[in-house]
C-alpha cells in the first residue's frame, strides 16, 4: 500500500479509536492469500473489550466504504495488542516501563536476544535489566521487541 493511503488509513483509525474511547496502539498491513489484509490494535487503560473492538472496526468499515481508500478486497481486523505486544515506537517502550520484555538486536556481530525489565527509556537507548544487571540497547540496532510474559511463573506459582 503507498505511503499516503497508509497515512490515511492510520488518519481513520485514529479518528475512530478517539471517537471510541481507546487509543490506537498499533496499525499493520499484510497481503494475504484472499486480499489485503489490515490489522488494527487497539488499547485504553484496564484493557479493551470486544465491544471496544467492534465499535472501532464498525465505524473503521463504514468510513472505509464511504472514501473508497482500498481499492481492492480486504480484511479488517480489529484487537488489542495482546499480552505480549510488540514494541515498536517510542510511546510503546515508555508504556511497557517496569515490564518483562524480549529484545532481539545486532552487537555488530550478530543477533542477539534477551529478556529483562525494563527499567527506562532515553532518546537513544533502552536501560534493560537482565539477570541483575543493566544493559543498554541503543534503539537503531534493535531488530525485534516485545513484551514477554513469563508462563513458567504463572504455572510454578
Amino acid at each position: 500500500m503507498e505511503k499516503n493511503r497508509l497515512e490515511k488509513l492510520e488518519q481513520i483509525a485514529n479518528r475512530a479509536c478517539e471517537l471510541r474511547g481507546v487509543s490506537l496502539y498499533d496499525l499493520e498491513v499484510k497481503m494475504a492469500s484472499k486480499g489485503l489484509l489490515v490489522l488494527v490494535y487497539i488499547t485504553k487503560p484496564g484493557g479493551s473489550t470486544i465491544g471496544d473492538c467492534q465499535k472501532v472496526s464498525r465505524l473503521m468499515a463504514d468510513v472505509l466504504e464511504v472514501e473508497d481508500l482500498i481499492e481492492d478486497k480486504y480484511f479488517l481486523e480489529v484487537s488489542s495488542p495482546g499480552i505480549e505486544r510488540n514494541l515498536k515506537l517510542k510511546k510503546h517502550y515508555d508504556s511497557a516501563i517496569g515490564e518483562l520484555a524480549k529484545i532481539t538486536f545486532h552487537n555488530g556481530e550478530k543477533n542477539i536476544s534477551v529478556i529483562g525489565t525494563i527499567n527506562a527509556i532515553l532518546p537513544d537507548v533502552v536501560k534493560l535489566e537482565v539477570e541483575e544487571e543493566e544493559i543498554e540497547i541503543p534503539f537503531s540496532s534493535i531488530k525485534k521487541a516485545r513484551t514477554y510474559f513469563d508462563y513458567k511463573v504463572v504455572r510454578e506459582g
